[in-house]
């Protein structure tokens, strides 16, 4: 019975924060308290304690030291001199938009901020290319959720957290990570080039886009702090590798011990301040303490909910009902359905990342299967309007009639194809794996 009340938890969390665009995460803490306090028995301490606070830290700390090239307006600049050099070859404008958005959310930007500063520039140049809107907002959406997934990028940083927090070994877990990124990749690519191939736009698209002005070059600051985010970047990504490669060298095993990109991360923010490469307030303002405070919201709702055994309940009936080969598959269909109303980072992972492993060993499944299968669905339908993500391209188009048709656009044709590869790609890994 309990367990029930804990998943109608969740599910009226989610409703309640989509109706009322309060955050989900904020329900998910009202409802861990009065489950966990008066249904479970649980003192206030205990559901305190549930705050999931590594997974905090490391978002925190890497969000932190990222929002300097968000603030100097490093990343944006960078955006727009990628598209620049594009502008002689506007059929290959869809691939460049989709590297440009990858690249920029690998480097640190997240999601949100990629879509926040390259969606609108997109649709501009879409309506100036006549290339279709959609294959814009598709190239945009999914080469952003494919950077933000890189390993040392906030998503890719999020999924690690919750494959340990889940069980998962840190070393298998950033071999997991690097395997959705690599899927999350490969698939869009394709799915855009379908798009636009096949498509009767890419006839009428415009010669060229010579007459866009250059921008202007990159300043002190904004040089410097590419830089700086690129040691970062290689200080976190080399032990892990190393270690891969050489697993008993003694040195190698002793330095990638002790790396952790929140630490490492917290160390390079104060690095930035003293170069002054951004302002203090500036950079803790821009945050994203909407997307922490839902993670670590609902996080506290699941943990509530491994109390009460829901987590084992529900591996032991999918285990029971659903033949193995099709668990991961079934997994992502799932997530995809999630991610048509709800956020792939602070819903569906955190609410299906904890079932793998129980799963995974009960069915000797590999559980790397399952977490790839889950990121592809969910973020296969992330462009659908009524997403956080979808409804940022929405906002972007540049015309009232743009609007009506990027919405058509995202919620019938994007959102759908999206699906069909997602759950073809999972159905391929399925099997091949």
């Amino acid at each position: 019975m309990m367990s029930v009340i804990v998943v109608a938890a969740i599910a009226v969390s989610i409703a309640l924060g989509y109706r009322t665009r309060i955050n989900i995460g904020l329900f998910a803490i009202v409802f861990a308290y009065l489950i966990g306090c008066f249904g479970l028995g649980l003192g206030p301490t205990d559901i305190i304690m549930m705050w999931p606070l590594k997974i905090f830290f490391i978002i925190f700390s890497v969000c932190l030291f990222y929002g300097f090239a968000i603030v100097n307006g490093t990343l944006e600049k960078l955006a727009e001199h990628m598209m620049y050099r594009c502008r002689k070859f506007p059929h290959m404008m869809p691939y460049a938009i989709f590297l440009a958005s990858l690249l920029i959310a690998a480097l640190g930007a997240g999601y949100y901020t990629v879509l926040a500063f390259m969606a609108p520039i997109t649709l501009l140049l879409c309506e100036r290319t006549r290339l279709s809107l959609i294959a814009g907002g598709m190239s945009v959406n999914y080469g952003a959720l494919a950077g933000a997934n890189f390993v040392s990028s906030q998503s890719g940083i999020i999924f690690q957290g919750l494959m340990v927090n889940a069980g998962i070994p840190q070393s298998t877990a950033f071999l997991n990570s690097l395997a959705i990124f690599a899927s999350t990749t490969v698939i869009p690519l394709i799915v855009i080039t379908g798009f636009v191939f096949f498509s009767r736009n890419r006839s009428a698209m415009a010669e060229s886009l010579s007459d866009i002005a250059a921008p202007a070059p990159l300043d002190r600051e904004q040089r410097a702090t590419l830089k700086l985010t690129v040691i970062m970047m290689l200080t976190v990504l080399v032990p892990p590798v190393a270690h891969l490669i050489a697993p008993d060298n003694g040195l190698i095993e002793f330095i990638n011990s002790k790396i952790n990109i929140g630490l490492i991360a917290s160390v390079f923010s104060v690095i930035a301040l003293l170069m002054k490469l951004g302002d203090e307030k500036k950079a803790i303002a821009a945050l994203p303490w909407g997307t922490i405070i839902m993670i670590c919201g609902v996080g506290m709702l699941i943990s509530v909910a491994i109390k009460a055994g829901t987590i084992d309940q529900l591996a032991s009936w999918i285990g029971a009902s659903i033949p193995a080969i099709l668990v991961p598959v079934v997994f992502g269909i799932v997530s995809a359905l999630m991610s048509l109303f709800a956020s792939t980072l602070g819903v569906v992972t955190p609410a299906l990342f904890p079932v793998v492993p129980s799963i995974a060993n009960a069915l000797s499944i590999d559980p790397m299967v399952i977490f790839v299968c889950i990121v592809v669905g969910a973020q296969a339908t992330a462009i659908s309007p009524f997403s956080s993500g979808g409804s940022l391209i929405l906002s972007s188009a540049p015309s009232d009639k743009g609007h009506t048709q990027v919405f058509n656009g995202l919620l019938f044709r994007a959102a759908p194809l999206g699906f069909i590869a997602a759950v073809l790609f999972n159905l391929g890994l399925t099997f091949l794996a």
